[in-house]
C-alpha cells in the first residue's frame, strides 16, 4: 500500500543526502516544504505560492502532519 507519508520522509531524506530525488513533482513539492528548502522545488516551480497551491489541500495537510510529528524521520 502506498503511504503517501512515508513516501514524503524518504523523498525529503533522498533529497538531504544527495540533493536529488526519484520522485512525483507532489512529492518532490511536498518534501521541499516539510525540510523548508526551496531550492528542492521541481523546475518551473519558482514561486513558492504557485508550488504550494499545486499540492493541493491534501497533500498541503501532509505537509503540515510532517513538519509537526515526522520530520525528525528525515535523514540527513
Amino acid at each position: 500500500m502506498h503511504n503517501p507519508l512515508q513516501k514524503i520522509i524518504d523523498v525529503a531524506s533522498e533529497l538531504n543526502r544527495t540533493g536529488t530525488a526519484a520522485a512525483s513533482t507532489a512529492e518532490q513539492i511536498a518534501a521541499a516544504f516539510v525540510l523548508n528548502r526551496m531550492e528542492y522545488l521541481p523546475d518551473g516551480y519558482s514561486d513558492i505560492i504557485e508550488a504550494w497551491d499545486f499540492l493541493g489541500v491534501q497533500w498541503q495537510g501532509y505537509v503540515r502532519i510532517i513538519k509537526r510529528n515526522g520530520s525528525r524521520q528525515i535523514n540527513n
